[in-house]
């Protein structure tokens, strides 16, 4: 087993081609892309909404906590923190250990959500 310095100083000078001349390197390079052209993305990823697969698991985990679709857009998401944080708000339900759990899972959603609408936008 190398190193990570010794891998990356020894897959340097990997040739896949050794051996091969010209022609063959040439036909067995079109051969393998030939092969694996049926692997692309799929254009309609980009389509859709977030319900395309562009969440993450957590996200959905924390839309499912807020009782929303996975395509919610983060004005949902708002609504929806405050009206749920609202009804188990420690002050509306003091020494409810039930509540004081649902308001943590309900602040943990939203605080995950607001991270990716965050890194979104810093993306777009």
């Amino acid at each position: 087993m190398f190193c990570q310095k010794h891998a990356a100083e020894y897959n340097s000078g990997w040739d896949y081609f050794a051996g091969l001349d010209a022609e063959e390197a040439a036909a067995r390079e079109a051969s393998e892309q030939a092969e694996t052209s049926g692997y692309k993305e799929s254009a309609h990823y980009g389509w859709a909404g977030s319900g395309d697969g562009s969440r993450s698991r957590d996200e959905l985990r924390a839309l499912e906590a807020l009782g929303l679709d996975p395509d919610a857009d983060f004005d949902a998401v708002r609504k929806a923190w405050r009206t749920k944080a609202k009804e188990v708000h420690p002050d509306v339900k003091p020494n409810d250990p039930e509540a004081a759990k649902a308001f943590q899972t309900y602040q943990l959603a939203y605080e995950v959500l607001r991270a990716a609408e965050d890194r979104r936008e810093w993306k777009g």
